[in-house]
């Protein structure tokens, strides 16, 4: 017996929600990645870290939130509790491999690849997981060419944004390409979700796990706390919202301007016969003539 299976029971609702949960992880990812390769310091594996477990917890978070509109009129859908986490963790594992490829072997194009590549095996891999945990009275099928491409949107949807951690800059191109990626881990779950057909076997028999309804409180509250404590590191360190002071930026021969913000560079007493405005200037070299030696300075030596 074919069931009907819908996956919009409520609406916009989930959809909509799933889509705000998804591009929320994505940003706390997107700017954890981006802190930790902008700037090196030893906190570097701490931020890829909590990067990929914002952008896991938040793309879990949403399957979650989006199955809660996914049911089959002819039979009730319980979920397994432990196949139902440990998606979460295999979400979080692959994920953090892709974002810790990019963060240690640099922003190359093979490495974007390959860490794009295993991250969206990872999301796709905690979707199917995800789906495993499902149980009713009867046998879920999917088409193999709609799996095929969830795959494959989950892998460029992946790569984009690792890309988007690397060369976007400024808080909002990086609000836009969070929403990009939430719009596109989105995409990709109802795009698995259309390869979904479900064979009943006779009567329905009652659910033997927890319903979806049964999962939300939990699912809320451990990923919702996280994400909202990640949301308040961001949001307080002082790299990510104000940029890099001026003072420690390098310069243009490779070198990082010296001193503390507000306290001018110290400047040079001009000597005997040099003009005032050269004063915070030297020579390049003391050898040739007099005029070859006035003619010839380099900037920023002091």
């Amino acid at each position: 017996m074919q069931g009907t299976v819908d996956g919009f029971s409520y609406g916009l609702v989930t959809p909509v929600a799933a889509f705000l949960m998804a591009c929320l992880g994505g940003a706390l990812g997107l700017r954890c990645t981006t802190r930790s390769l902008r700037h090196r310091d030893t906190f570097k594996a701490g931020w890829l870290a909590l990067g990929a477990t914002s952008i896991g917890t938040g793309i879990w978070t949403m399957h979650f939130i989006a199955m809660m509109g996914f049911s089959v009129q002819q039979a009730p859908i319980s979920y397994d509790r432990p196949i139902t986490f440990a998606s979460l963790g295999v979400a979080i594992l692959m994920v953090g491999i892709g974002i810790f490829i990019v963060g240690y072997r640099g922003a190359t194009a093979l490495t974007l690849v390959t860490g794009g590549t295993i991250t969206g095996l990872g999301v796709a891999t905690m979707h199917y997981l995800g789906m495993a945990g499902i149980r009713l009275h009867g046998q879920i099928t999917y088409d193999t060419l709609t799996v095929a491409l969830s795959v494959v949107i989950a892998v460029v949807a992946a790569t984009a944004s690792l890309w988007a951690a690397v060369s976007v800059h400024g808080f909002l191109a990086s609000l836009g390409a969070s929403l990009v990626m939430g719009l596109a881990v989105s995409g990709m779950h109802y795009t698995a979700m259309a390869a979904v057909d479900v064979n009943l076997h006779g009567t329905p028999a009652p659910g033997t796990g927890d319903t979806a309804t049964s999962l939300l409180l939990p699912m809320m509250i451990g990923p919702g706390v996280f994400l909202l404590l990640a949301a308040v590191v961001v949001m307080f360190d002082p790299l990510l919202v104000m940029g890099e002071p001026d003072w420690q930026r390098p310069t243009a021969r490779g070198g990082y301007r010296h001193g503390a913000p507000g306290v001018p560079a110290p400047r040079r007493a001009p000597a005997y016969g040099e003009p005032a405005n050269w004063s915070s200037e030297r020579p390049a070299a003391r050898s040739g003539r007099r005029g070859a030696q006035r003619g010839t300075y380099r900037s920023q030596d002091w």
